[in-house]
């Protein structure tokens, strides 16, 4: 068990042999969940990087396109609901 600080700053150092088995180096995002009784630490993983024409296939829409004032007003009504309730 290693024993660490909380800085003036809220910076905690993360003693080198465990940032060393878990493969973090400088610059590592750090997930920060409260677990209650204290906190846990995971290394934020980046999405692997993809081009356009991989994940296009997931847009496909099947039917008649929507126009600009259609995607609009489609846009608008969702707004209204969210801050009228659906009224």
């Amino acid at each position: 068990m290693e024993i660490t600080k909380v800085s003036n700053s809220g910076q905690v150092i993360i003693p080198e042999q465990l940032r060393k088995s878990h493969g973090w180096e400088a610059g590592q995002e750090l997930i920060v969940i409260d677990t209650g009784d204290g906190i846990l630490l995971k290394p934020k993983k980046p999405f692997a990087e993809t081009t356009l024409n991989e994940v296009a296939g997931c847009l496909k829409y099947q039917g008649t396109p929507k126009s600009l004032d259609d995607m609009d007003d489609a846009i608008r009504q969702g707004v209204e609901e969210s801050w009228h309730g659906g009224s």
